[in-house]
Order: C-alpha cells, then structure tokens, then sequence
C-alpha cells in the first residue's frame, strides 16, 4: 500500500510541476540501458582490452567516457538491485546473488526506475538477465515479476543463460518459458529488442538490456575465437565473447539509427561487477566479488544529444546508484527521498558536480567487508574475523551481520595508486574521521537488516578468512 501511495504522491508532483501553461510537455528523451555481465573496466578496448569493441568505441566517441564510474555490488544481484533502486543493495536486503530456489528477491515495496518512469508516460520493457527473484510466478516464493515492478513486457532468464550463451533453453517471455532458443544469448537479446521496438508506440520508452555475456559458462561463434588464435583457448573464447557482445551493441545503435530514434534517446553502458578474471580488470586490485576496485570498478559511457560539456571523460566518482535519480532529473521527476544515488547530470551539462552522499559497499562474504569511495580516497574497512564462504544467503548469515565489526582499515589514493598498492591509513592526518564515517555506516547497516523469512539453514562451517587471495 505504502508503495502505491508514493508512487501516486510522485505523480501528484509532476503534473504540479508542469510549466507549460498549457500542459503539453516537451518530448521526452528515450532511455536504453545496455548492461554486461561480468565484463571488466579493462575490457573495454579504449582501456587498453584486447577484444575489438567498434561500438562501445562510437558510444564513448559521441558520448561521455565515466573513467571512475561503479557497479553498485561486486556481483550480480546486488548491483542489479542499486541500478533499478538508486540505493545501496544493503540497505533493501539483496546481500549477496540470488540462486535459483531462493527467497532472496528485489523486495516489493522498493520503487523501482521503470514504476517512475511510466508515472510520465513511457512504455519499458526488461529484455535478458533479470536476477532479481524468480520467473515463473511460482507460489512458494511469490516474488514480483517484472510486469509488478514497472515493467511492460520481459523477456529474458531468472539467472545467467543455460546451459551456456549457445542455444539456450531458460529464456521466459511474460511469464512463459520459451525452452530451447536457437542462436547466440546475446544476438537472441538484440533481435528481441528490436522486435520489441517495432511493435511499441510513439510514446517515449525505457528499455533495460541485460545482456549474459561474458558471464560464464562462455559460448562465442568459432569464427570469432578464431580472431583470437594467437591467446590460451579459454582467453581467446573470453575475448570472442565481448567481441560477439559488442556487434550485438552495434545491431541496436544501427536499428536506432535506421529508425531516427538516436537524436531523442539516451544510450547508456555499463556492466554490473568487475570480471572474474584478473587479466581483465586493467591492472586493479582483485576481481568480481571483492571491493577492491577490480571488484566494483566498471567502464560507463553515456550518448546523449542533451549533453553540453566538452569533455569526454568524466573522472568524477559515479556509479549504477546514481542512474535513477540522474534520469529523473532529466525526466522531470520526483524520486524518493531515502536514495544513496546523486544525480550526476550537472557532468553532463559541464557545471559543478558534488554528491549527496559518498559511494559505499557492503559485502559480507569477502574481506573487507565495506568500502567507501570519498573524493579520490578509498577506505575499506575488514572484520578480520571469521566468513560465510558460501554464496547462498542464509539464516546463518543474519548473525554475522548483527555482530561484525571492524577491526582494521585500508586507505588507498585512487589517483595516484591504481592499483592500491600503498595503505595509507595508518599515516593519513584525517585517519580518525574516515574511519568514522565507515564505523557509521556499518552501523547503519547492521540497525537495519532486511527480515528475510524462510532462509536455508547453515549451509558450512565459517572458515577461517585470509586477508588476501592471490588470482
């Protein structure tokens, strides 16, 4: 209920804030989302990556480059969480991924980008990965489904493409299951969307493609790992991946461009973590799952004919946390007040940019456990005590995060340690307040806990922890 009575609160809002005298409103931009999964900031070949990506190139080359731009998790789930919620995943209970046949879902009172989003009219539509609850309407769990959470029409899987990106037989359109789809995930996801765009109406629109590659299990065309002969097996069939992601990037700028959608859309891309291989991550602390940069730091490019300033690359802080409150700026909305996110659109028009609130991250089941980006400074903060190895959230896991502490703090300058390398903390002059503010928000963390119900028990001893795991 609570829920609805925002959402008509925000729609009261809008129609007051109306300028127009006679109540027509300007058009208002297209919105297409393009998300990865598992690519790493160094992947994106103007890093420095070795796979070919000729359209992310032309995205950045008439856009903005986002050159410390953020996943809001180090997995899945979590960041997926923060992009559709501009808050923190810890802050609405999404601690970790979500496996399948797990009460862990988006919770239902969260409001979400797409519900704002059609209190102006547009029309949305999620296509590939969703990963925030179950598919199927299954009444054990009775998640909400996309359609409940703002969303048209959906097509895509629960969880990553099955049995690999080849033919993949877990793809459910509104409900449905599909079974076997001949093709390739990622070209299966394009041409959904084109065939999406086709049938919508006039109205402005919001389409979220999630697409499943690079995740594993990696499936690309021989033809493409070929191009890539010269690299270990494994390396060369990675790379074909984004090689193979990347045109079908390029079928949905064409279709955009063919259609004359381009002028009037925002064309944004980003991927959720860091990948979970070293190589990718451009020389950045660690990999998927951890808050080190390589964990959380992701490529962010956004193509807009609104945007003003010169630059071309953005060296501001920013992450999927701030897309929401970005686009309702832009939009003409009112988000909710309780957001992490700050709208970044004063980059986009070349004036002074400052954020509400530091970036930060909370993830339980590596070492450290949270991390807060404040200016060109990270701090992490580590338990150092003991970990849930698994990644299956569970009634075991509720304790530790009641109890952890932390007992020791990493300080890294961003700017002129890369790869934090160097450990300021112990010298820095402004040690003790940092250390504060990440004392504060674990706290704040820990005071509210979302009340998972129905939980699998313990699932394994806590192991013993090490402060830190070689790749």
């Amino acid at each position: 209920m609570n829920r609805v009575l925002i959402l008509i609160g925000i729609s009261f809002l809008i129609c007051l804030s109306c300028d127009d005298p006679s109540g027509i409103e300007p058009k208002r931009p297209n919105i297409v989302f393009l998300l990865a999964d598992d690519m790493g900031y160094g992947d994106y070949e103007r890093i420095g990556g070795s796979t070919e990506t000729p359209n992310l190139n032309r995205l950045a080359d008439e856009g903005i480059f986002f050159n410390n731009f953020y996943a809001a998790g180090p997995n899945c789930s979590p960041s997926r969480t923060g992009l559709m919620t501009g808050k923190s995943p810890a802050k609405v209970g999404m601690y970790s991924y979500r496996p399948q046949n797990h009460p862990l879902h988006l919770p239902d009172e969260e409001i979400t980008l797409a519900e704002l989003l059609k209190t102006k009219g547009y029309q949305t539509a999620h296509i590939g990965k969703w990963h925030l609850g179950e598919l199927t309407g299954n009444p054990e769990f009775g998640h909400p489904q996309p359609h409940e959470q703002g969303f048209d029409y959906s097509m895509g899987t629960e969880n990553n493409a099955e049995p690999s990106h080849h033919n993949p037989r877990n793809f459910i359109r509104n409900g449905k299951a599909l079974g076997k789809v001949e093709g390739y995930s990622c070209q299966i996801v394009a041409q959904e969307c084109m065939d999406w765009l086709n049938q919508k109406s006039d109205d402005p629109f919001f389409l979220y493609v999630a697409f499943h590659e690079p995740h594993a299990k990696v499936a690309s065309p021989p033809e493409l790992v070929e191009k890539y002969k010269n690299l270990p097996q494994k390396d060369a069939e990675y790379l074909a991946n984004i090689d193979h992601l990347d045109s079908a990037i390029g079928r949905i700028l064409n279709y955009l461009e063919q259609h004359d959608l381009m002028d009037n859309t925002i064309i944004m891309f980003s991927s959720d973590n860091g990948s979970y291989r070293l190589a990718s991550n451009a020389g950045l602390k660690a990999v998927k799952s951890f808050l080190y940069d390589g964990g959380i730091r992701v490529p962010g490019i956004i193509r807009w004919s609104g945007i003003k300033t010169d630059k071309k690359v953005v060296e501001a802080p920013t992450g999927l946390v701030d897309l929401l409150p970005t686009l309702c700026e832009i939009v003409g909305i009112y988000p909710p007040d309780d957001l992490d996110g700050t709208s970044f659109l004063p980059l986009l028009e070349g004036k002074p940019f400052q954020r509400k609130l530091p970036l930060y991250w909370f993830f339980y089941r590596t070492s450290p456990e949270i991390a807060m980006r404040i200016g060109d400074h990270m701090i992490l903060g580590l338990d150092n005590d003991t970990i849930p190895r698994p990644h299956q959230f569970s009634q075991d896991d509720l304790g530790y995060l009641k109890n952890i502490s932390l007992k020791n703090y990493e300080l890294y300058d961003l700017r002129n340690d890369f790869s934090q390398e160097k450990n300021l903390f112990h010298t820095h002059p402004k040690k003790d307040s940092l250390k504060h503010l990440i004392d504060h928000k674990l706290t704040e963390i820990k005071n509210n806990r979302y009340p998972w119900q129905n939980l699998p028990l313990k699932l394994e001893p806590r192991k013993k922890k090490t402060n830190w795991v070689k790749y």
